[in-house]
């Protein structure tokens, strides 16, 4: 049984919404969490052999300039599925990364055998009174000291790494929980946000 507290959490910046549509990751940064602490981190642009809006470069800060240099996606995705190895992954908003990695992953015949989960889902129900549940608010709300630029992978995958783990610490304090184990914060994604101490509480007394 895997715990949620050793993971790799990812972030890709793109040039879209959506790789059905024919955008393109042109940064991957990640974390690797091992028991509760990072130990490891990926950071690549990548060239996705066209040029970027001005809209994505303004939002991301990653100019046509930068990804003219930069390696192509196949080589970054090739070393990225190293880094990855047999881990479970972790994302803000996970849907959106999955869609990518599986386009990139499918490109280059990769594949990976962890399962994701995600932190803006699970963050719904165990933060139920933040604002909202955007990155950067949840940082807020949980202080979690914050000094980069969010929209750039690797900072986003940092934040996201550090309040991945203050969920976790959250529910093992609420519900006295030695283990947190990553199935169950799977679960707690589709959980209804009334049935969530029910959840965690049986998880605790079972």
């Amino acid at each position: 049984m895997s715990n949620a507290d050793s993971l790799v959490v990812l972030d890709f910046e793109t040039t879209g919404l959506s790789p059905d549509q024919g955008d393109r990751a042109i940064e991957i940064g990640a974390v690797r969490i091992e028991q509760g602490r990072v130990t490891d981190q990926f950071q690549a642009l990548m060239n996705p052999g066209r040029r970027v809006a001005p809209f994505i470069e303004q939002y991301t800060g990653i100019s046509n300039a930068m990804l003219k240099d930069a390696q192509p996606c196949a080589d970054v995705m090739t070393d990225f599925a190293k880094f990855i190895g047999s881990s479970n992954l972790l994302a803000h908003n996970a849907s959106f990364d999955k869609r990518f990695l599986d386009a990139e992953f499918e490109r280059i015949n990769r594949s990976y055998s962890g399962q994701f989960t995600c932190s803006l889902l699970v963050s719904r129900r165990v933060f139920q009174a933040a604002p909202n549940h955007k990155l950067g608010t949840l940082v807020d709300y949980c202080r979690i000291e914050s000094t980069g630029d969010f929209h750039r992978a690797l900072y986003d995958s940092q934040m996201t790494a550090q309040l991945w783990l203050a969920i976790l610490e959250d529910i093992r304090v609420t519900y006295r929980l030695t283990e947190v184990p990553f199935a169950l914060m799977q679960t707690l994604c589709k959980t209804p946000k009334k049935a969530v101490a029910r959840l965690l509480g049986a998880t605790h007394t079972g």
